[in-house]
């Protein structure tokens, strides 16, 4: 199988999330991906864009067409999004409605219920999820969480239960 470049985007969400003992909560600092990428040891081409760190509830309009727009605009055709799973939905929604006819691009959306740096995190699981599948899938618009693929348009995330189910 071909080596293709993948373009992994961060925008913060629960992934990305520290504790900050002197504030008492979680916030952002610097995205925990290149240490994953690192430990995980892995030997694919990476292009890391961190567009910003925010928690998806708190996400403005504006952040998102940032997202969207960048994806779309990727050169590489591999693109994996880390995301806050409370709009991540949305987000992969709306990039589905504005890709131009023929895009060739494989969009995978993913994030965390835990954040990395908490024990019992599920980050790396499904970014390994998220490594693996955008390489395998057809042009689309998918997310992945808890080690299932759902296509963009068929997914929600079921808040009393804490996981992503289809619709």
């Amino acid at each position: 199988m071909e080596e293709r470049t993948i373009r992994i985007i961060t925008t913060g969400g629960t992934f990305d999330k520290q504790y900050d003992a002197v504030k008492g909560e979680l916030t952002f600092r610097e995205s925990h991906l290149p240490r994953i990428l690192s430990q995980a040891r892995v030997t694919l081409p990476i292009h890391l864009d961190a567009l910003f760190a925010v928690d998806s509830l708190v996400m403005t309009e504006e952040q998102r067409n940032s997202v969207i727009e960048n994806a779309i605009a990727s050169v590489e055709e591999l693109v994996v999004i880390i995301h806050g799973t409370d709009t991540m939905v949305n987000t992969a929604k709306l990039l589905e409605s504005r890709l131009p006819e023929n895009d060739r691009h494989v969009f995978m959306f993913t994030g965390a219920m835990i954040p990395y740096a908490l024990e019992e995190s599920d980050a790396v699981f499904n970014l390994g999820c998220a490594m693996a599948s955008v390489q395998l899938l057809p042009p689309g618009v998918y997310i992945t969480m808890g080690g299932k693929v759902y296509q963009a348009d068929a997914v929600r995330k079921n808040r009393e239960k804490g996981i992503f189910e289809s619709v």
